[in-house]
């Protein structure tokens, strides 16, 4: 489990716990409560704080979690982050770069590790955490928006590639969700950023559900959300990203 100290990925580990699971932990801040949470909850857990930005950091990961001799049944990838504003004289290019790490290229690498190891057992489960912001053109937060687009592309091919494996791939697709990531993506200020969100243990048991069902994937939570998934395949982009700007401009919170 990664991204697993708040939020989503927290509620995630819950699920986890309380359905027999023992844990992984994994995420870049500490772990403690989350950990003592699961552990209150019957499952036993490790846990590794370490910057999945950083290669060299997913594979002493996966050497920790193949060290401890116990198969991998399922995984939640399900670390990110995000960062807000105008990509041109807005945004800092570092946060970008770390987005574009966190949320592809440690999700590609780590999946390569997991998905060679479950399908040499045939068996496993692998959760993609997404986004509704996958569906649409991410106006005020480009480079967030199109790495999640990344990650639903990248699940929903694995998901084609094993389809006559023992292994089964899910995509969970939330829509604005009550944690950190609006602080730490700078986008407080924001309509999105203001307005309501969905609880993260709902959207955390849409996601386990969905992944022990087998389904391909998962929007989460609330019916607009449900809604915004289906109508984004009817709208052009260019007006989905103006309807995404209008959330997520900067101070367009200000009134909300």
């Amino acid at each position: 489990m990664t991204g697993a100290s708040t939020g989503i990925g927290r509620e995630l580990a819950k699920q986890f716990a309380t359905n027999g699971f023992d844990l992984f932990l994994t995420a870049h801040d500490d772990l403690s409560e989350a950990a003592r949470e699961c552990e209150a909850l019957g499952a036993a857990v490790e846990s590794l704080t370490i910057d999945l930005s950083l290669g060299e950091a997913v594979d002493s990961l996966w050497e920790r979690v193949r060290s401890s001799g116990a198969p991998l049944s399922a995984a939640a990838l399900n670390a990110g982050r995000g960062a807000g504003g105008e990509f041109v004289n807005g945004t800092r290019l570092d946060d970008e770069l770390e987005t574009v790490d966190v949320n592809c290229r440690s999700t590609v690498h780590l999946a390569k590790r997991v998905l060679e190891d479950m399908a040499s057992r045939d068996e496993g489960r692998v959760l993609f955490t997404s986004s509704i912001a996958a569906t649409m053109p991410g106006t005020y937060q480009a480079v967030y928006n199109a790495s999640k687009s990344f990650v639903q592309s990248f699940a929903l091919a694995l998901r084609e590639e094993l389809k006559d494996t023992g292994v089964t791939i899910t995509s969970l697709q939330p829509g604005p969700t009550e944690t950190e990531f609006f602080e730490r993506a700078d986008m407080l200020d924001t309509k999105v950023g203001a307005g309501d969100k969905d609880d993260p243990e709902d959207v955390a048991r849409d996601g386990f559900e969905a992944l022990m069902a087998g389904k391909e994937r998962v929007i989460s939570h609330r019916l607009s959300t449900k809604l915004q998934g289906r109508g984004s395949r009817f709208l052009p982009d260019s007006v989905k990203a103006k309807m995404h700007g209008d959330m997520a401009e900067p101070g367009s919170g200000d009134d909300a």
